[in-house]
């Protein structure tokens, strides 16, 4: 990272318009020094002390780095000097409103130069900041001091030295320390004792004694509202609820009305965002069937994600639903029962979508005259037809634009991407951009199951929050190397929602794992980010897959699916009461609701697999630091135990610490250090989610 050095050497470069030089000088005259040859001129690309890799960046500074109201944000960078002189770093934060911070910076391991810091952002906009570094002179001192006093060496020369520091210095501890250095008569161990006096320590420290300040060019951070970055997502289909089948075999769908009936329940739970898959009218034209079948009976209700029909396309309401007034009013519900709505934006079309009639251009037309539809080698959409961004970028950008300044309108402030990486990146740039200047409060999550480059760039861009590759990562080994990859490599900029499952996704862990796994699979995405989501079946822990897939069968999808919520309960064959403890233990322990402070632990079992999150007390309202340890077996098949180490120093405490933790799940405590035994039985409870009993005053 280039910087901006304040104490840079002016430029001694002969300007264009100064007179010519003298003629050289006879050989017998000396040579001119080489000081009076003008000096090349050359950009400064590194200031006098060097700062370098700073972090939170995006690569290649592209676009800004990201955080939530509320995120405690680790500040980084790499600061060093030749010689032996000591350095003085400082991360200077200015908010949005123009308020100026500084923390002072520590360095990690010895030698390793990296400096870091944390800050905790609550004002929303965009942050700037930069990182000051300088020559501590008097820590340079002190340190010589020490040495040479205690080797009787230059004694009073040293003292001199400290003395000429503290020269001018009002502060009355300085000035007295002043006078003792310069006092020959007393013994150096007596002066040293002044120099580290705790009182000159604090004064100095208010007004540090430094030269050849230098400080790195300013980056950008922009603070989202909380939201953006913390959220328990509960996902349903609001035609299923209520929905009745006739003695015909038609059926009666749910509507807005009814599906409002089940708000509290979801409430109850401690989920605050509310998913609905697309809610518009559905194309009649290749309407799938169940199971995804070509054909469709006349009482099936097709794919919510073939948008458009004579009814409307992305800015109508399915009739079946209700119309755009009963929208609003179940959106008013979900407010009063804590729920935020977040709705889908898919941006394709049904054949019979008002847009292929008045801009077949949208679209790509094959050879032999037809659109091209949606497809995915070897799946098919024939339902579905994926609009061209290049035939008329602007005309297409006009409308997608409108259709969400639609939704904002009527009180929509969260929204659901699908399949954000089949659209040009550029696309979402422009469209987030505009957004976020306009309605700054508005999120978006992509959902985007494809390769790095594009799950992380889409983040970049501008997305909110990311699907990502949770739901596929099951073993101990895998699990560490992601959620250390989420919380320290890409952590800038991409805010991973953890959904355990989806319409499309039933994984085989969830398939064959039982119930063990559907409490594994919830308590690591809980526990594992400040985001995390479940689509609504998973507390009855429908688990049967259409086979050769990773789809429930008789998907949700295709057809009408209610549910006996009622009976499950009555009946004790529900997961609700787990997921009510997971949501519970986010909303009392904040160290849950961060993303950057997870660390892995180690584990003497290849099942066993362990991570705390830790947040320190002034950070914590209550002013006592929080934090939580993780253990979980992830084979649901089995009993597992063994020995788990910890590093305590991650967890705020001493080496050889004892300290009390409390299972959030079962409400049992032990006293653990170290090195803990733990055995963990799938069938019963698989994870330990422990909160640590911190000593008063850790």
């Amino acid at each position: 990272m280039a910087t901006t050095p304040r104490n840079q050497r002016p430029s001694t470069a002969t300007p264009s318009s100064a007179p010519a030089p003298d003629p050289a000088p006879p050989e017998s005259a000396p040579a001119a020094p080489a000081s009076a040859e003008p000096l090349p001129e050359r950009p400064a690309r590194i200031g006098r002390i060097p700062i370098r890799d700073l972090s939170p960046a995006q690569p290649e500074g592209r676009w800004d780095a990201k955080a939530f109201a509320g995120e405690v944000v680790p500040f980084a960078a790499t600061v060093f000097r030749e010689g032996h002189g000591l350095l003085g770093v400082e991360l200077v934060l200015t908010a949005p409103d123009g308020a100026v911070t500084t923390r002072r910076m520590a360095m990690g391991a010895a030698g390793s130069d990296r400096w870091s810091t944390e800050a905790q952002l609550d004002q929303l906009g965009d942050w700037s900041w930069i990182v000051r570094a300088y020559s501590d002179d008097w820590a340079t001192w002190l340190h010589t001091a020490d040495i040479k006093v205690e080797v009787d060496q230059d004694v009073d020369l040293v003292f001199a030295m400290g003395a000429q520091l503290l020269e001018g210095r009002k502060g009355k501890v300085c000035t007295e320390a002043r006078a003792a250095f310069l006092d020959t008569s007393s013994p150096g161990e007596a002066r040293l004792k002044v120099a580290h006096d705790p009182r000159l320590a604090r004064e100095i420290g208010a007004a540090p004694v430094a030269s050849l300040t230098t400080e790195s060019a300013p980056l950008t951070l922009r603070v989202e509202r909380e939201r953006a970055g913390v959220g328990s997502w509960y996902e349903f289909f609001p035609r299923s609820e209520g929905a009745k089948q006739r003695k015909d075999g038609s059926w009666q769908s749910g509507t807005f009305r009814t599906a409002a009936r089940r708000l509290p329940a979801i409430a109850a739970m401690g989920f605050d965002v509310l998913y609905l898959p697309p809610i518009h009218p559905i194309g009649r034209v290749f309407r799938k069937g169940p199971n995804n079948s070509t054909v469709a009976g006349p009482h099936d209700p097709g794919s919510p994600w073939a948008i458009g029909a004579a009814e409307g396309g992305h800015d109508a309401v399915h009739p079946d639903l209700g119309t755009l007034a009963d929208f609003r009013w179940f959106l008013g519900q979900a407010k009063k029962n804590g729920l935020e709505l977040a709705i889908d934006l898919a941006l394709q079309a049904a054949p019979d979508h008002p847009w292929v009639e008045a801009h077949p251009e949208w679209f790509t037309t094959r050879p032999d005259g037809s659109i091209a539809y949606a497809e995915n080698p070897p799946k098919k959409y024939q339902d579905i037809y994926p609009v061209n961004f290049d035939n008329d970028p602007e005309g297409i950008r006009a409308e997608v634009l409108r259709i969400v300044e639609h939704w904002i309108a009527q009180g929509v402030t969260t929204f659901r991407v699908d399949n954000p990486h089949t659209k040009p990146l550029d696309f979402w740039e422009w469209l987030l951009g505009v957004i976020y200047e306009r309605h700054p409060d508005v999120v978006f999550l992509a959902e985007a199951f494809t390769r790095p480059a594009m799950m992380r760039s889409l983040a970049g861009a501008g997305f909110q929050q990311s699907y990502s590759y949770f739901t596929w990562r099951n073993t101990k080994e895998e699990l560490e190397e992601f959620l250390t990859s989420v919380s320290t490599e890409t952590s800038a900029w991409m805010r991973p929602n953890f959904f355990v499952n989806t319409p499309d996704i039933l994984t085989e862990y969830l398939q064959f794992g039982g119930p063990a796994a559907y409490k594994i699979r919830a308590a690591l995405a809980a526990t594992g980010g400040p985001l995390w989501g479940v689509y609504s079946g998973y507390e009855l822990f429908e688990d049967v897959a259409r086979p050769g897939s990773e789809e429930n069968i008789d998907n949700e999808k295709y057809e009408y699916k209610p549910r006996d919520w009622a009976a499950a309960e009555r009946e004790d064959r529900t997961l609700a009461p787990y997921l009510t403890l997971l949501n519970q233990a986010r909303r009392e322990h904040p160290a849950l609701r961060q993303l950057r402070n997870l660390r892995v632990h180690w584990s003497s079992d290849d099942a066993l697999l362990v991570y705390s999150k830790t947040i320190e007390s002034e950070f914590v309202r209550s002013g006592r630091r929080d934090g939580v340890i993780v253990v979980a077996n992830v084979d649901p098949h089995s009993v597992r135990e063994g020995m788990v180490y910890l590093d305590l120093t991650a967890l705020g405490l001493d080496e050889e610490a004892e300290f009390g933790v409390r299972d959030l799940i079962t409400g049992q405590r032990w006293t653990w250090g170290a090195e803990n035994y733990v055995r963990l039985d799938a069938f019963t409870e698989p994870v330990h989610i422990l909160a640590i009993e911190y000593p008063r005053g850790v």
